[in-house]
């Protein structure tokens, strides 16, 4: 066998096998494709307290938060006068 036919056969192969994929039904497309799911855990009746938000004393001025192209974001505070951006 060449190599030719060699690549004659596998695409022969795969077209045979993406033939017979697409005329099978739908719903044992999906069944089979999707793994099991678990059910869903019983919610639990207490709930936790959430924490304080702990605001930092060198964040409190909020940042510009101008992003570039590349998605990289200002670092300069909100409103700055500058007429460039510092992104980080």
């Amino acid at each position: 066998m060449s190599k030719m036919d060699a690549l004659r056969a596998m695409r022969e192969a795969r077209y045979a096998e993406m033939t017979a994929r697409a005329s099978a039904p739908a719903a044992s497309r999906q069944t089979a494709a999707r793994p099991p799911v678990a059910p869903p855990a019983a919610k639990k009746t207490a709930t936790p307290k959430k924490a304080a938000p702990v605001e930092s004393t060198e964040t409190t001025e909020a940042l510009c938060g101008h992003r570039n192209m590349s998605g990289r974001t200002c670092t300069r505070e909100q409103g700055h006068a500058a007429k460039s951006h510092r992104y980080s």
